[in-house]
């Protein structure tokens, strides 16, 4: 089983390298790494070169947004499974990927997602959250659950019927997408209880009240359309992330 990881980048050089080591050390052997590259202006694409030597493929060119780079990357992946490792993220450990492919493997689920922990920006052991998502029901969905798209691996053969990324959605797009999956009578899926990836807070959705709001809108409307919910289920999305600060494994 191939399992294709996208990365997309924009002037990243501050943390791609930490990302880059993290997928090279993986003790499974059929990774695929694709890494899209908005045309960056700093040293992103030197440490590419560099540290990913292991990268299957790289593309740099301008894009219209993250989204746009995402799917992108998707289009050019062969794996059998395909997830997204952001640029200011890591792998967990190094057997993150074979745990993913072992269970995808043993039950043949169409969609497979782990836990994540929010670490400080630039101490990658310091957790701020436990995101420790559990597994997936239709009711949970409407009561705001989620997992955490990073850790989000769905087969290629699904992506056609699913589609791409809406690059009419600035923040959002990752959870209308995984809604959009979701929300299929035949989805199958597995949880793999364990923390797959770190990731590093100050993400572009809390910079700002304006940003806030957009993330909100944006989530309204991703549910408004795939018939999940409305304001009751944004509110309870947004209420899951409080006990996350307090969790430190997923049994505590």
């Amino acid at each position: 089983m191939k399992i294709s990881i996208v990365t997309v980048c924009f002037n990243s050089a501050a943390t791609i390298g930490d990302m880059l080591r993290s997928v090279a050390v993986q003790s499974y052997p059929e990774v695929e790494h694709i890494v899209v590259d908005g045309a960056s202006q700093d040293a992103t694409l030197d440490i590419v070169r560099h540290e990913g030597a292991h990268v299957a493929k790289l593309v740099t060119e301008p894009d219209r947004g993250i989204y746009d780079a995402m799917n992108k990357g998707m289009r050019l992946a062969t794996g059998d499974l395909v997830g997204f490792l952001n640029a200011d993220d890591v792998l967990a450990d190094r057997d993150a990927v074979a745990r993913l492919a072992a269970v995808a493997d043993r039950t043949g689920v169409d969609a497979v997602f782990s836990d994540l922990v929010y670490v400080r920006s630039h101490d990658l052991d310091a957790v701020v959250r436990y995101w420790a998502c559990g597994d997936f029901s239709r009711r949970r969905l409407r009561l705001g659950w989620m997992p955490p798209h990073p850790t989000f691996y769905l087969r290629r053969s699904l992506l056609a019927k699913i589609g791409e990324f809406d690059t009419g959605l600035r923040i959002a797009a990752d959870y209308d997408f995984m809604l959009r999956a979701l929300c299929r009578a035949d989805i199958t899926t597995a949880h793999i209880p364990a923390v797959m990836v770190r990731m590093r807070t100050g993400g572009v959705s809390n910079r700002s009240l304006a940003m806030l709001w957009r993330k909100s809108s944006e989530d309204l409307l991703a549910l408004r359309r795939s018939g999940v919910g409305g304001w009751p289920t944004l509110v309870c999305k947004n209420l899951r992330k409080l006990p996350q600060f307090f969790q430190r494994s997923p049994q505590s």
